[in-house]
């Protein structure tokens, strides 16, 4: 039977769009279900605070009574001033492999953009580059860290291939190993010890127990040290108090950290590494649920986590000279001489970052993972 494209209209019909992966990856290890609460709440256009400022509308491919796709279209207002672009954003996606769904889910995505008056159609992006975003088109042989999403390698084929999508950016992620101190070039500790000598500045690990005020401090940093970013957004602070709500639970005082100068007190840097819980949510049966026993599975393997997501680490531009970031790349060697995680994975860089990239490649890291997104006019 012929593909239908239908908008989420009902509490039924957005199950559905929250739960078909769950049938689509059912017999891929390698996928880690998030937790269902979690995805509840962020597609709720009441809860999320994101639609303080978006708006967003839901698609399902229907096949013979069956749903086989997905895909959400939406507009962020404030992306699009602070970039000063008219770009619509689609996210969300999954399909059976089945071009003509693919293909009709991202007609029906393009059409909702352009009537609301978008001119570039960016994505995936769910619901922009502060959350998951790009496909994944390097990396399937292992399962993904914690806040990133593992899809079907026959993905890029549907994208490209089958619906004439146009590549606009690669994110690459690196390997992250802290342990082997005399591996590490000596000029990195040489830079990381003249950070409070010569410049004034103390960095510190997040005190837990502040957890308000310490994330205040990291969205000064956060919000300044990415804003020349492609594709950047800032985070409200509604936002990064939810985002802070969220990650509670799995945040650890060893693996954050901030940098402040010791005569103004003024914020200058921070990093916020989280330990993987994706070695946790993967173990969970049935999957994606903490209730009625997943609580005790967490409980049980919350100790076994060996590695880290590095989520963000960044400096203030005014201060990127001063040997911040080879500081906090020393306390992360610190943290691992104390906890469990020796290693893990730095989150995305952007491909044109070729800095980054070549610091990345010089510390030991290896390309583990790439992610893409694409873009089609209209």
């Amino acid at each position: 039977m012929a593909v239908e494209i239908r908008p989420v209209s009902s509490r039924r019909e957005l199950s559905t769009f929250i739960k078909l992966p769950w049938r689509l990856y059912r017999n891929e290890p390698n996928w880690v279900a998030p937790l269902l609460s979690d995805l509840s709440e962020q597609l709720d256009q009441r809860r999320n605070p994101f639609f303080e400022h978006a708006e967003a509308q839901y698609y399902l491919a229907w096949r013979d009574g069956r749903a086989v796709g997905r895909i959400s279209a939406h507009i962020d207002r404030n992306l699009q001033e602070f970039q000063s672009n008219d770009w619509g954003l689609w996210g969300w996606f999954e399909c059976e492999n089945d071009p003509e769904a693919a293909r009709a889910l991202l007609d029906a995505a393009e059409q909702w953009l352009r009537a609301h008056g978008a001119g570039t159609m960016i994505g995936p992006m769910s619901f922009t580059t502060n959350d998951e975003a790009g496909l994944m088109v390097e990396g399937f042989e292992s399962p993904p860290l914690i806040l990133n999403p593992w899809h079907h390698a026959y993905y890029q084929s549907l994208l490209e291939q089958e619906a004439g999508l146009s590549k606009v950016m690669d994110l690459y992620m690196w390997s992250l190993n802290v342990t082997g101190r005399d591996k590490v070039h000596p000029a990195i500790w040489e830079v990381a010890a003249k950070v409070e000598s010569e410049h004034g500045i103390v960095c510190r690990n997040f005190r837990k127990k502040d957890l308000e005020v310490e994330v205040g401090r990291f969205l000064e940093v956060y919000n300044a040290a990415w804003e020349r970013n492609w594709g950047f957004v800032p985070l409200t602070e509604r936002e990064v108090r939810h985002y802070a709500k969220k990650l509670r639970p799995i945040l650890d005082e060893n693996w954050a950290m901030v940098a402040e100068r010791k005569d103004t007190g003024e914020v200058v840097g921070a990093a916020l590494t989280l330990p993987d819980y994706n070695q946790v949510l993967g173990k969970l049966r049935p999957r994606g649920r903490l209730l009625p026993f997943g609580w005790l599975t967490a409980l049980r393997e919350r100790g076994k986590i060996d590695a880290v997501y590095v989520f963000a680490l960044g400096v203030k531009p005014d201060y990127q000279h001063t040997g911040v970031a080879a500081r906090f790349y020393q306390m992360h060697f610190d943290a691992a001489e104390r906890t469990p995680q020796k290693g893990g994975e730095m989150g995305w860089i952007l491909e044109v970052n070729k800095p980054m990239n070549r610091a990345m490649e010089g510390m030991g890291g290896e390309l583990k993972r790439r992610y893409r997104v694409y873009e089609r006019p209209l």
